[in-house]
């Protein structure tokens, strides 16, 4: 069976946004389903999402996917850059996920100092890409805090397929985001 990990993002939780939906969505497919909550939310550091991640994925194999929003996404990457080479995944989605930042919004909600490990910690993306070569990016051309050329970056140092949304901010709720069928139809390909 299928195990797929949902990880939220900044000042979010397993409950907001488009999480609750998904995990319906893909259990009504017979995904089994996890939307942990990540610890210290509103201030995340690197090395306790990644020891959360390793705690509740244990061991991952070519069965288990994760799907990750804004933050997520990076825990995600820094999880499998972390894991042994010889193990393998199924794959990785990514929506609003990012290497950089508008500056102005993080400025304005005083968070810059949270962000820069996240921003300044390089990965190795030779070890991220060799867990899996299936890697999705979803971004959305009105991301206030999200930018646009990250897209390329997904794709340079991931190969991964790359997806435009018009108008979803960045998926959030207060967007108007509570539902992405978009993720559900892409995982089924695989």
């Amino acid at each position: 069976m299928k195990r797929i990990f949902i990880i939220h993002g900044w000042g979010s939780s397993p409950n907001d946004d488009w999480i609750p939906w998904l995990k319906k969505e893909l259990e009504s497919k017979g995904f089994k389903v996890e939307t942990p909550s990540m610890p210290n939310t509103n201030e995340p550091k690197i090395e306790k999402w990644i020891n959360h991640l390793k705690k509740i994925v244990k061991n991952p194999d070519k069965d288990t996917y994760f799907i990750g929003h804004s933050i997520g996404c990076q825990a995600i990457l820094r999880y499998l850059e972390s894991l042994d080479k010889k193990i393998k995944i199924g794959g990785c989605i990514f929506v609003a996920g990012w290497f950089n930042l508008i500056p102005e919004p993080i400025e304005e909600e005083g968070e810059t100092e949270i962000a820069i490990p996240w921003i300044e910690t390089s990965m190795d993306f030779k070890k991220i890409t060799s867990h899996t070569d299936k890697f999705l990016a979803i971004f959305s051309d009105n991301d206030p805090v999200v930018p646009l050329t990250d897209s390329k970056l997904f794709k340079e140092k991931l190969k991964a397929k790359v997806i435009i949304e018009q108008d979803k901010g960045h998926f959030n709720a207060i967007d108007g985001v509570k539902e992405l069928k978009i993720v559900v139809d892409e995982l089924l390909k695989w």
